[in-house]
């Protein structure tokens, strides 16, 4: 009998976290929960070397050049078949019994069409890993601050910091470093979207999940290590984080067209530059204590400028 899961690893120039991700995932592969395969988009570090020489029981694909990661996750769930597909980042590391768990609550709610599990830092800490959509809704109660005098409000809208993670729940959206997708919801989709090359495929599947009735669960009975952005900080520095919202910006605009993209643009400026401006006056009395968040804000507020640029330029970035 074939594995019920398939785990679709990408990798790109990232050897040595892929060989740790990769024995991780060995003993569910021996237990016969899962098959392995490996997508290396044209790594020039040894990656697909490694594969074949030290983990054949992996099935690698090694292309031709960076497909990026939904269109890398495609490529091998159109070659299998199974109940349940396992999209991962190279820099994850499955702990015991994480896939058992996603699998069991897979089992237990048979309209959850995705199951994210705990992501934890190096240090053991939870990973701000699950949100809510970014409609214009969750985009005025983010930006008045509500959620800062509502704990319970925190929590339902997974604002970070104010989230408990170690609630089970029903979320809108949650990172792909680990995701345990059920076929027939992947099928129903289509699964990842070929537009969205890098960045906010998540949120796309999330969202073309709930627009099918199915529902994406979180699942913290299941702990994953998340080293977090291995390969695009090594494409893009320092400007990681302007190509994260030059993607999400893209991805509004092409799911919720230009008004919706522009208000939520504004309403995120307005809300940073007033931030900033509060922040600025604390810097005044006190700089130790203020001077960095002023500077955090100054830089969001540049940040969301990404979001007013032109369709056409903001399509090409993302």
């Amino acid at each position: 009998m074939a594995p019920p899961v398939v785990i679709a690893v990408v990798s790109w120039n990232t050897r040595e976290l892929l060989a740790a991700c990769l024995r991780s995932i060995e003993p569910e592969v021996t237990a016969g929960r899962a098959d392995a395969w490996v997508v290396d988009n044209a790594s020039e570090d040894g990656s697909p070397e490694l594969v074949r020489e030290r983990f054949p029981w992996a099935r690698l694909i090694a292309a031709p050049e960076n497909l990026g990661f939904g269109a890398a996750v495609n490529l091998v769930a159109e070659r299998t078949e199974g109940p349940w597909i396992a999209p991962a980042n190279a820099d994850i590391e499955l702990l015991p019994g994480a896939l058992e768990a996603l699998l069991d609550a897979g089992e237990r709610n048979a309209r959850a069409g995705a199951l994210a599990p705990m992501l934890l830092n190096r240090d053991g800490s939870p990973q701000h890993s699950v949100y809510s959509f970014p409609t214009l809704t969750f985009t005025v109660l983010f930006n008045s601050g509500v959620h800062r005098l509502s704990p319970r409000l925190g929590d339902h809208l997974c604002v970070e910091g104010k989230w408990d993670p170690g609630r089970p729940r029903r979320v809108d959206w949650a990172i792909g470093a680990f995701l345990l997708v059920r076929r027939d919801a992947w099928d129903q989709v289509g699964g990842f979207s070929r537009e969205q090359w890098m960045y906010a495929e998540d949120l796309d599947l999330g969202w073309r999940l709930a627009g099918g009735g199915w529902m994406t669960r979180y699942v913290p009975a299941a702990a994953i290590r998340h080293r977090g952005a291995a390969a695009t900080e090594q494409a893009w520095g320092a400007a990681t984080t302007d190509y994260w919202l030059a993607s999400t910006y893209a991805w509004m605009l092409r799911r919720r067209g230009a008004p919706v993209t522009r208000a939520v643009a504004i309403l995120n400026l307005l809300g940073a530059l007033s931030r900033w401006g509060l922040c600025a006056a604390g810097a005044i009395a006190a700089p130790r204590r203020w001077s960095a968040r002023r500077d955090e804000m100054r830089r969001w507020a540049r940040l969301h400028l990404i979001g007013l640029r032109s369709r056409r330029v903001l399509l090409d970035q993302s």
